[in-house]
This record gives C-alpha cells, sequence and structure tokens, in this order.
C-alpha cells in the first residue's frame, strides 16, 4: 500500500482504491438528518466542507492531515450499524466506537501510520459526535474532560462543524450553535485543543472514579505499594520489557500458569480458573505490599479495569505499561517465540485493541517503536 495519511486523494480515486468507500456507496441515512443521500454522499461532502474552512485552511499539514482522515473515516462503520427500526427511522447506534477501532486497525495493520497520528485519527471518529450531545451527558463536565486527555478538542470541533456543514438537514443552524457551546465550555474548562490540567495524576485518576472530588484538588498519596500492569499485543516485547525494566519484581504471569497447569488458551472454562488463580497471587503480593507485575495482553478497557479495581482496593498505586511495535515486526517476533501465539487469534485479538487512556491508571506509560 503506497497511499500515505498525508495524501489528500480527489473522491473517485478514493472509491476506486479503497474497499471501506466503497462501502460507504449505497448505506442509507435518516432523511430528516442526512438529505442528502447515503454515507459515501455525506462523507465527501463533510471532506469537502472540511477543506473549505479557514480554521483548518490556518492548520500546519500535518495536522490538516489527521483532520482529513478523520473526516474520511468518521462514519466508516455506519456500513455495519445502520438498521431501519420498527417506526421506519434509520440508525447507527454505536458506529462512532465502532469506527474507531476500524481506524486503528486500519493504520495500524492497512496503512501503517506513527502512533501518535493513528490514534488522533482514532479517537477523533470516537468523539465525533461530542460536541453536538455534550449537554445531554449525564455529567457534561467530567465528560468533556475525559474526553480532553484523549482527543483536541479543537481539532473535535472542526471536525463536528465540517460533519455539520455536509449534510443537508432542517436543524444546521441549531447544530451548528451547539458546537458553538462546545467550545465555549472548552474554553471555560481550560481545555480548547489542549487537556484539562488536573491537580496531580492521582486527582487525575480518582476523578473518574468518584462523584465528590474537584479536577483541581490535590488529593493526598495514600497508596500502600505499586503494581504495574502490562498490556499489548503478543510478540512486542512484555516479557523483555520487564527483564529490562523490573527484574527483581515478582511476576504474575497468565501464560505462566497456563503452561504450569497445562490449560488450553482457547478452553475459555480453563482461562477463567488461570485468572482466579493469578489474582490469588495478586492478593498475596498485595496484603504483603509487595510491589509486582501483571503480565498478560490486557487488550480491552474492560479487561484492564477490572484489575485496576481489585489492585485499588487493596492501596496500590497502578502503573498501565503498553507495548507497541509495527505489525511485521510484531508478528516476526511472535514466530520466534518459544510459545507462538496462532497468528489467526492475534488478528482476532487486534480487532478488539482498546490502546489505554491516560485516564485509566495512576500513570500510563507508552513504550512504542
Amino acid at each position: 500500500m503506497t497511499w500515505q495519511l498525508t495524501d489528500r486523494k480527489s473522491w473517485p480515486d478514493l472509491l476506486h482504491q479503497f474497499d471501506f468507500v466503497r462501502d460507504m456507496v449505497g448505506v442509507p441515512q435518516d432523511p430528516i438528518h442526512h438529505a442528502e443521500g447515503d454515507v459515501a454522499t455525506h462523507t465527501r461532502m463533510v471532506l469537502e466542507a472540511l477543506v473549505s474552512l479557514p480554521d483548518y485552511q490556518a492548520l500546519p499539514t500535518g495536522e490538516q492531515a489527521i483532520l482529513w482522515a478523520a473526516a474520511l473515516l468518521h462514519d466508516v462503520e455506519k456500513r455495519s450499524t445502520t438498521v431501519q427500526e420498527d417506526d421506519g427511522r434509520i440508525t447507527s447506534k454505536g458506529h462512532a466506537r465502532k469506527g474507531e477501532q476500524t481506524a486503528r486497525l486500519l493504520l495500524y495493520d492497512t496503512i501503517p501510520t506513527p502512533f501518535a497520528q493513528r490514534e488522533a485519527i482514532a479517537k477523533l471518529v470516537r468523539y465525533h459526535g461530542l460536541p453536538l450531545w455534550i449537554f445531554e451527558k449525564e455529567n457534561p463536565r467530567q465528560s468533556l474532560l475525559q474526553a480532553s486527555l484523549e482527543v483536541n478538542t479543537a481539532w473535535l470541533s472542526l471536525l463536528a462543524r465540517a460533519d455539520v456543514l455536509g449534510r443537508v438537514c432542517v436543524d444546521q443552524d441549531e447544530l451548528l450553535y451547539r458546537i458553538d457551546l462546545f467550545e465555549e465550555l472548552c474554553r471555560e474548562q481550560n481545555c480548547f485543543g489542549k487537556p484539562y490540567p488536573f491537580a496531580s495524576n492521582l486527582t487525575r485518576f480518582q476523578y473518574f472514579r468518584r462523584d465528590d472530588l474537584s479536577p483541581d484538588f490535590p488529593l493526598f498519596d495514600e497508596t500502600k505499594t505499586t503494581v504495574v500492569v502490562m498490556s499489548g499485543l503478543p510478540g512486542v516485547g512484555k516479557d523483555y520489557y520487564i527483564l529490562s525494566h523490573y527484574r527483581d519484581w515478582p511476576v504474575v504471569s497468565l501464560d505462566v500458569i497456563r503452561r504450569q497447569y497445562g490449560i488450553d488458551p482457547l478452553d475459555r472454562r480453563g482461562t477463567g480458573r488461570v485468572v482466579q488463580m493469578a489474582k490469588e497471587q495478586a492478593r498475596s503480593y498485595l496484603r504483603s505490599r509487595q510491589p509486582f507485575v501483571w503480565n498478560a495482553t490486557n487488550i480491552t478497557r474492560n479487561l484492564r479495569s477490572q484489575l485496576i479495581d481489585l489492585f485499588v482496593t487493596y492501596g496500590a498505586w497502578v502503573k498501565l505499561v503498553y507495548l507497541e511495535v509495527p505489525n511485521t515486526r510484531r508478528a516476526e517476533q511472535n514466530q520466534n517465540r518459544t510459545y507462538v501465539v496462532p497468528e489467526p487469534a492475534v488478528s482476532r485479538m487486534l480487532e478488539k485493541l482498546e490502546v489505554p487512556a491516560i485516564w485509566e491508571a495512576h500513570e500510563v506509560i507508552f513504550e512504542v517503536s
């Protein structure tokens, strides 16, 4: 694949070259919100609207490329989520969340893109509707501050504005006004185009776990031990990283337990037993306040949050370490391991991969080459 992130191809060229663009053709949209037609028509109009915006034109070329790619991909998963409801309305619930995963996979494997740019694009896809719906959230401020840690809110506003201008609807002026309000809220909360400046890492972590905490209040650190939680696909070098940085620390490893008890990784019931045995080891270290490393793939937020909840209950400071290497190198390293994970299994894991967010733990480290 010779296409690069900075290439802004014409719409006919995009249709010719990419399956995911052709998949947009014929995908219907609700005529109340999208009287312009199918998803392909809307996406083309969004790209045209984006490049015409003065604020977009004022951006450096690299930032323009990120926004342009996000606009191209923002509705990529309407192809898989669009349904006609019983009342005749057309909806595409969950398309932004699924679109984030598709964008990440595409830009990691098919069109290799530097990590920071790829994640910026994926998060713009994930949050592209937030400026329109922020005030309908249960806690708008908390939702905004969390989003500001994952996505550039100034870029997000630009993408949302292009999304609205690139459609035909009767409430276009109202939607643009909502984006104006979103920008004002960002400025009021000191997070327009930048992450919210939390008082401390501890405050940032606890703010999203409690309802009684100010983001500007520096909490007193009462943690009693440290747990390092590894995250990354098979073959990215987690074991080597542990040997290099935590050689003298105990390691709770799901793979080691599986091999020790002869449990097949594809055996779901057996995997449950492995996790319970690993948690018992972890509790033993936590009770004695012994720092340790939890070594597993931990590729989804749900898995990580369950572990982090457990460790925090025992007063641990959690350091989450995410490792990534280019996919070709990862596959090569996986094949050279003593215990190879079949590539079809890794591909399924890659489709589910959720890169950790900075708010998930007390400390989040990205080791990306």
